[in-house]
Formats: C-alpha cells, structure tokens, sequence
C-alpha cells in the first residue's frame, strides 16, 4: 500500500524534544522556517499522520533519519486493517474524498481492471465526476496479494523533473523496507559530487530526467518482487503543463519503459482526453502513437441497483424523511443518471427537507441546481471544455450540435446536416462528421442504431437537460 503521509514513532519523541532544545526552535519558528502549518508541527511531535514530504522535511531540518523516526510498517498496515469509521453511516460529501469502504458497485469494474493489468497497461477514461479517482484510490487500498499499485494525482504537475521526483519520492516510499533507491542516489551522488541523502532533487539534475527516471524504475523492478502499476491520475493535465516537446519526451519515454520492463504497468487516467493531448502534439509535428499498447477501459456511471444502494444509504446516514425508501431512491438516481458525484449533491440539497421527498421536489430541486449561477454541480465545464479542446473551425460544429440535440430528440446524421449547412460557419459535410465523432469521444453524445439507420443524442440526459437551460434554449 502507498504511504502519501507517515507518522512519528513515539519512541522518537524525546530525540525530538532534545533537538528542538538544541536548535532553539519552538513549533511556530519552524514553522515559519519551512513555511508549512502550525498544525503540521503539531501533528508531527504528536505522532499524528502527516504528509509524506513534511515529515522527511521535518526530520532532515532536525537532523533525524526519518526513516527511522516514522512509525514502523507494520504497525501502521496493523493501524489501516483495524481502523473504522467512528460514524458506520454513510454521509454526503459532495466533490469530497470518498473513503474506499464506501465506493460502491465497483467490484467487477475493478475485477475487470486487474485481470486486465495482468496482460498490459490501460488507459482508464470516462466523463467527469463519473468516479474514477474514487475507483482507482479504491485499487491502491485493496490490490490484489501480487500486485502493488502506486498510486499518485499528476495534476499539479508542471516539468519533467518534478514528474520524475514524484516517482522517484514514491519508489523510495516502497523501497524504505528493502533498501533505498541506489541507483538513484548514486547517480545523483556522481552528479553533485557528493554523497546524496536528501529526499528532493538538487536544481543541477534537471537535464537528466529521462536517466533518473529510468534508473527509478530499474531499481524498483529489481528490488520487489510483485507486478508493479504505476496509477497516474490526471496525466493528461500533466502533459498540459508541458511544453510540446517536453511532452513528446516524457510520452516516449514512458512507452519505452513499457517496453523494457514488462513487469511495470502503468495507468493513465485523467478528466481531459489524451486524444486532445495527442492531437495537438501531432499538429505540432509529433508522428509517434505512444499509448498504442495500452488498452482502453471507458468508466461509467453506476447500475441502477448500486446507484439505490449508494442512495438509500446517504438519505438513511442524513436521516432525510421519506415514505417509501426505495421509490425515492430510485427516483434520486435516475434524476442524474447514476452518477455518483451528482447523488451525493442532490442528496445534500434535500437533506434540510421538513417533510417527506417527493418525485416532484426532486425534479425542482435538480433544475435549481442545474440553473444556479454558483455552478454548484460544477457543469460548466462542459461549456468551457469546448473553448478549451476545439480549435476555430470545430467550434461553431460543435455548439450548433449540441445546441440542436439539447432540445430534439435522437436525431439523424442527415437531419443534423440540414442545420448546419444552414448556418454561416457551418457548411463543410467531412468537419461536421469528424467534430460529431469528437464529441462522442468527449462523451458528450452518443450514437445508436436503429431500422432507419444511425441516431444522435445526448449520452446523459442531466447533461442534456444542462445544456438546454444554460443556452437558453
């Protein structure tokens, strides 16, 4: 299991107390000193759970072998297998950290997504707020006996370097047990000319990411014997972040690892489609297709059943009067179409009802939300994704679509047409037939068959019904 945050072992506490005496340092000085929180000094002399970076910092500036200052393995993995939630109701928490134990209807999807990582690396997609992160924090907690997944949120994430530290800072986590990275540490050594013990890079070894990330890999693949998953979240943000070339780069190099290493997996995942990431380093004069030996596995939203069973036990744990539990459950998740973010939201909307929650009530209380200026369920992305992701002559296609579907039923391809060749910006057939696949890639629509041929409409319909009020149409 990944360790993001450590403790101190209550053993250590006078060794603390003696250096702070020593260094003539008080909590709120050192505080100030590595510019983190108060609490964060708290914790850490308190032997509370703190960020993995804070407490290594903390040591390193009290002249302590954090890693023999933290709490032992096996103490802490005793710590996470007994630990329960104090509240055994479930609770809403809109946009928030959803415990693994209450990430429901996912077990096959998971199941799925392990059987498939046992063959080869993925691609993890799906529309925004359909639950990914929550799932793939859920594998990191509770992986398979043979595999060891490692977990870490890129999105923050702005140069190579920083990139290759994250993991390199992750592999040590992992390794603590079994020997530090060597080769890292020694290479880093040969660069700096001195022995290296620190836990961030020095500015010097920028130019050499690609090695310290490919000695990384080599020393975790040579000292643990499970199936290594990297699990990387938000990716395509990351390649955001980087120039064109800079992404090129680290596409490439991620791909060769794959290739080297067989034991290593890797999962990108991410709100923004890499199709876009890659689109445009394509314009850019990028001909490589780095992700063609990953397999796609689209997220969806939850069944009918679970997204009931995660709505019973949110109206129950709120205490939310009803008259018949399972009716309104039903009706709450189909208002939004089973997507577990919006459950929790809508649920929160009604917890502060006087009386019973009535179908009614629900429908008016997801159009307030949906119409609200505050973008309470966070949907104007949706709006924004367009300016953002489709370049001048796309966009036009693409607002006349969705504007078209959001107020028609499925729809043809030929019906759809006749609108916009009617439109100024509109008028060429083969841009409005690849702006059409965009946005199903986009997850915004989807197509269905039927006798008379190919339908369009909206893949959910809260998306649709969204779109409708804030166009105005």
């Amino acid at each position: 299991m990944a360790r993001s945050s450590l403790q101190l072992n209550s053993e250590w506490i006078p060794k603390v107390e003696e250096s702070l005496a020593t260094k003539q340092l008080t909590q709120r000085t050192i505080a100030e000193r590595l510019e983190i929180s108060r609490s964060s000094v708290s914790k850490f002399v308190n032997c509370k759970p703190i960020a993995l970076n804070t407490f290594i910092r903390l040591c390193q500036e009290l002249n302590l072998d954090w890693n023999g200052a933290s709490q032992p393995e096996k103490e802490w993995n005793d710590q996470i297998e007994s630990f329960k939630f104090k509240d055994t109701n479930f609770k809403v928490n809109p946009g928030g950290q959803i415990s693994p134990e209450e990430v429901i209807g996912r077990e096959q999807l998971i199941k799925d997504l392990w059987d498939r990582l046992r063959q080869q690396s993925l691609i993890f997609s799906g529309e925004r707020r359909i639950g990914k992160s929550s799932i793939l924090k859920k594998m990191k907690f509770e992986p398979p006996e043979d595999m060891l997944p490692i977990y870490r949120d890129l999105e923050g994430i702005r140069t190579p370097i920083e990139f290759v530290e994250g993991v390199w800072q992750d592999t040590e986590t992992y390794l603590r047990e079994t020997g530090k990275a060597r080769r890292v540490r020694e290479f880093l050594s040969e660069l700096t000319g001195s022995h290296f013990s620190a836990y961030q890079f020095p500015e010097v070894v920028e130019e050499h990411w690609k090695t310290l990330l490919t000695k990384t890999i080599e020393d975790l693949v040579t000292l643990q014997n499970k199936q290594i998953v990297f699990i990387w979240d938000e990716i395509s943000h990351m390649m955001g972040n980087f120039s064109d070339e800079e992404a090129m780069e680290v596409l490439d190099i991620l791909r060769s690892l794959r290739q080297t290493y067989p034991d290593v997996r890797m999962v990108f995942s991410g709100s923004i489609g890499l199709h876009h990431i890659i689109k445009n380093l394509q314009k850019a004069g990028y001909s490589n297709d780095p992700t063609n030996d990953m397999y796609p596995i689209d997220g969806q939203p939850l069944a009918l059943e679970d997204a009931m069973e995660l709505t019973i036990n949110l109206l129950e744990g709120e205490d939310i009067p009803v008259f018949n539990l399972q009716k309104t459950a039903e009706d709450i998740a189909l208002a939004v179409d089973c997507i577990p973010f919006y459950i929790h939201h809508l649920v929160n909307q009604l917890k502060d009802a006087d009386s019973e929650i009535t179908e009614e009530e629900i429908i008016d209380t997801v159009d307030q939300c949906l119409r609200n200026p505050l973008n309470l369920w966070k949907m104007d992305h949706y709006r924004e994704r367009i300016d953002n992701y489709y370049n001048d002559v796309q966009k036009p296609y693409a607002l006349n679509i969705l504007d078209l579907l959001s107020i028609n039923p499925p729809t043809s391809f030929q019906r759809l047409w006749q609108y916009l060749q009617s439109e100024p910006d509109t008028k060429d057939k083969e841009t409005a037939r690849t702006v059409l696949r965009l946005l199903m890639k986009d997850y915004y629509l989807v197509q269905e068959d039927n006798l008379s041929g190919s339908l369009y409409s909206f893949r959910y319909p809260l998306v649709q019904k969204y779109w409708r009020l804030a166009r105005g149409l």
